[in-house]
């Protein structure tokens, strides 16, 4: 591995970029446990897939937006560094695919020329904020939610209160109470709302969450005023951080400690933290997403589609009019989320004279172009055209939105992908009106942690495995009566029965087709759904399910040859907690510096976090060699009370407690973090003096 060096304008940036090239140089030396790394490339995007010895790389694009030249340079990075492929997630990201480890700080660096961060994409960190996709442009929103999701993703990048959380947090803006951002599965989910002076404020939700057991969002503020959006999303971080479970991964989301500590205990805990916030009020930049530049006025045409009916269709589907008079929303359908980079270059040229210089990436892995003027429409329709752009169903029932299955993700069990182009297929051949239908979302996972979102689907599907006559065959479990309702209420799927993966076309005709013959007149899915019963489905699909005649295709997934067997890998969707005394030690050590680094800019709340951190790093590791382990920071904190502190081994000026619980006791100011900062500084000395005595006396 060569050594790499790069030449950036942000030194922050530089420095984050040169430091991954050094924490890769040491892993590949054998200085770094290898759980640490892991960790650690995680929280800068870098995640490991199926194939070995080669990464995923997820690109964080807050809310969705990225410009022309912002996806010629993804294009550019994927064939330099990748394969050449574009994927677009259910999270507004791009991914690209079988990426060498060693390439990794050099492809960041590329990217970042372009302002396009890997930081905190991955890992237990706060995820890329999503938003509606037509924020800004909704007839029917209240204002735009753009720049508050842009400023909850800049205030919350690399703060050092949500770098090495239990796991992972994710927030969405959603721009009208349609939901289409789907708060209700959210940890925080934010709905706008102007109260009866006119002020702007939030609907928040709280601790909601998909994965194998999903958890519905609860109420925690009607209207929560705009200047203390950011405060209350870093007082529920630090509680987060804190409280959270950190060895049981499985139980470690904020949907468990509201389920462990319940929800008026966990908002007595939130605003305990309102003191020690770096900002007690938050004014938000509206400037700072600003609509972009219009497109040029085009000379009259008499250009007409080329298939008229094929127009109108789109017309119907993937159009509306913008707010702005005039002016038109275009969406574009990406089967399974997959643009090739050659492609994406022709693309961008394309549209280039009908459309603003602003994409917003779809939940549903589609595209969104904005500030197409009405005489440009069938231009644009012509050039999308020849690119089979566009396709007309935009997040109809057609629009299967799907992981990346075993294609490319460790925990996949099924081949998702192949799985929604068969769908697609059935519904683009049989049920061709469906196009048009636009209450029916249909969702795929190649496993159960719900990263197709099959768990908020009126029909969806997740990858598994029965067994028949001594061998396994790929199967999904189908769920039933998912979707959103409305402002912050949403449904979860319930789970009706588990058949083999190649009957799914089938399945799909049967649930359809009985909603055509059996549900009410004007009846939603969800209302028929409901009225039939769980029961009902189940009944209904179980000669599905039969094993006892299956063909010798149905031992083999779509979009392979060879019998089905199940390879899951180890998941990286969250960092992997560390229990080795010496690397605890050193990266008390490391958290050291960065408070006295944060000490000497005068970020003085930043500060004080890491010394907090090298309080709970520098206690653990001295607990583990005891043997005892504590999943959560408060936990630590205890148990370095009961095993150290009241025996007498350690004397402490008071308890630990209260030494280390100051920090939500005390404003953030220059005073205290001075006084923290000293007294993290001689515990970590002393402890660790403590630590080489013990050893050497070995």
């Amino acid at each position: 591995m060569q050594s790499f060096r790069t030449e950036l304008e942000n030194p922050v940036v530089e420095k984050d970029i040169i430091d991954l090239e050094q924490k890769i140089r040491a892993f590949r030396e054998g200085k770094i446990h290898d759980e640490k790394f892991r960790s650690l490339r995680l929280a800068r995007g870098v995640y490991g897939q199926r194939q070995p010895g080669v990464q995923m790389v997820r690109i964080k694009l807050p809310f969705g937006k990225v410009t022309f030249k912002q996806l010629l340079r993804i294009a550019d990075v994927s064939d330099e560094y990748g394969s050449g492929n574009l994927h677009l997630t259910t999270r507004q990201d791009i991914q690209i695919h079988y990426v060498s480890l060693d390439r990794t700080p050099e492809l960041w660096a590329e990217l970042e020329r372009d302002d396009i961060t890997l930081r905190e994409a991955c890992g237990n960190t706060v995820r890329n904020v999503t938003s509606s996709p037509d924020a800004g442009i909704n007839p029917e929103e209240l204002f735009d939610v753009s720049p508050y999701a842009q400023a909850v993703f800049k205030y919350f990048l690399r703060n050092p209160i949500c770098q090495e959380m239990g796991r992972k947090i994710k927030i969405s803006f959603s721009s009208t109470e349609k939901d289409t951002a789907f708060s209700y599965i959210h940890d925080l989910g934010f709905i706008p709302k102007l109260n009866e002076k006119g002020d702007r404020g939030f609907k928040v939700m709280f601790a909601g969450g998909l994965g194998a057991q999903p958890f519905l969002a609860s109420v925690v503020h009607e209207f929560l005023p705009e200047d203390q959006l950011i405060p209350y999303a870093e007082s529920v971080l630090r509680v987060f951080d804190r409280h959270g479970e950190r060895t049981n991964r499985n139980k470690a989301r904020l949907k468990y400690l509201v389920q462990k500590l319940g929800l008026e205990e966990v908002t007595r805990l939130i605003a305990e933290e309102v003191t020690a916030n770096k900002s007690k009020t938050f004014a938000v930049d509206l400037g700072t997403v600003p609509l972009p530049q219009f497109p040029a006025v085009l000379k009259p045409s008499d250009l007409r589609p080329a298939d008229e009916n094929h127009y109108q269709r789109w017309l119907a589907t993937n159009v509306f009019a913008q707010k702005q008079s005039g002016f038109y929303g275009v969406y574009i359908k990406v089967p399974v989320g997959d643009i090739k980079t050659d492609k994406a270059r022709v693309f961008v040229e394309a549209i280039r004279p009908y459309v603003a210089d602003e994409i917003r990436i779809t939940q549903n892995q589609g595209l969104l172009l904005k500030f197409v003027r009405e005489e440009a429409l069938i231009p644009l329709y012509s050039a999308l055209n020849e690119l089979n752009f566009a396709v007309p169903g935009f997040d109809s029932v057609s629009d299967i939105t799907t992981c990346p299955g075993t294609d490319t993700c460790n925990l996949g069990i099924a081949n998702s992908m192949s799985l929604a182009a068969v769908l697609e297929g059935v519904i683009e051949e049989e049920y061709p009106d469906l196009i048009y239908d636009k209450d029916i979302k249909i969702k795929i996972s190649g496993c159960m942690n719900s990263c197709g979102q099959h768990g908020l689907a009126h029909i969806g599907f997740h990858g598994s495995s029965v067994k028949a006559n001594g061998k396994v065959v790929p199967a999904v479990q189908v769920m039933i009566g998912g979707g959103t309702v409305g402002d912050g209420v949403g449904r979860v799927a319930e789970r009706v029965i588990k058949a083999p993966t190649k009957r799914a076309p089938a399945i799909l005709r049967t649930v359809l087709d009985d909603y055509s013959s059996n549900s009410g007149a004007d009846e939603s899915f969800h209302q028929y759904y409901d009225v039939k019963g769980k029961d009902y489905f189940y009944q209904l699909l179980k000669p599905l399910a039969d094993l006892t005649a299956l063909k010798d295709e149905e031992y083999v997934d779509w979009g392979h040859e060879e019998t089905f067997i199940t390879a899951i890998g180890v998941g990286e969707c969250a960092g992997v907690v560390i229990d080795l005394v010496a690397t605890l030690l050193l990266e008390g050590e490391e958290k050291l510096l960065w408070a006295e680094s944060a000490y000497e800019g005068n970020a003085w709340s930043d500060a004080i976090y890491h010394s907090y951190s090298v309080f709970v790093n520098t206690a653990k590791a001295l607990l583990l060699d005891k043997n005892i382990n504590s999943s959560t920071q408060v936990g630590v904190i205890r148990e370095f009370d009961t095993n150290f502190v009241e025996t007498g081994e350690v004397i402490l000026p008071s308890t630990f407690n209260e030494l280390v619980l100051q920090i939500n006791k005390n404003e953030p100011t220059e005073e205290f973090a001075t006084a923290y900062l000293t007294q993290a500084a001689k515990f970590y000395q002393e402890m660790r003096a403590k630590r080489e005595a013990q050893v050497n006396e070995k």
